[in-house]
């Protein structure tokens, strides 16, 4: 996204819109945008540069890395902030801080249980979660539990 610093008032301009989904320059497999990356930012001046605020929103399809099933989940940025320097051109882009704001936010390891709405089918039925009481922390620790310093 490119803004004018030369059309934004000194109190600022609040912008809303859509940039296509290729800025993101995903090249996983498992990774695929699906809507096109959405903002909502207050623009605004400072000394020798352009600084924005506000949310950012993208759709994305992940392949689940233990039942490899395709899933969607919403990627929401909702405190995005940058400080672009303006070195004189018409122009100020920020769609790169944009981008890695986003990318930042792409979970390294996605599941399709996330939600509550399904149960993953890479994980065994007859694997119930752990208890406190039965938490291999708590097995390792037990004994210093016990420990008597004074």
């Amino acid at each position: 996204m490119k803004v004018h610093p030369q059309q934004i008032p000194p109190e600022g301009v609040h912008l809303e819109g859509h940039d296509p989904s290729s800025i993101l320059d995903l090249r996983d497999e498992g990774v695929q945008p699906l809507t096109e990356v959405g903002y909502s930012l207050d623009v605004g001046l400072s000394e020798g540069g352009v600084f924005a605020t506000g949310a950012l929103s993208v759709d994305v399809q992940f392949q689940c890395v233990t039942c490899l099933e395709l899933f969607e989940h919403p990627i929401r940025v909702e405190d995005f902030a940058c400080q672009v320097e303006h070195d004189g051109g018409d122009t100020v882009d920020l769609t790169e801080p944009m981008r890695e704001d986003i990318l930042l936010a792409l979970p390294a390891h996605p599941h399709c249980d996330w939600s509550g709405e399904r149960v993953c089918r890479g994980v065994p039925a007859d694997v119930s979660p752990l208890t406190e009481s039965d938490s291999p922390v708590r097995e390792v620790w037990g004994a210093l539990d016990q420990l008597k310093l004074k």
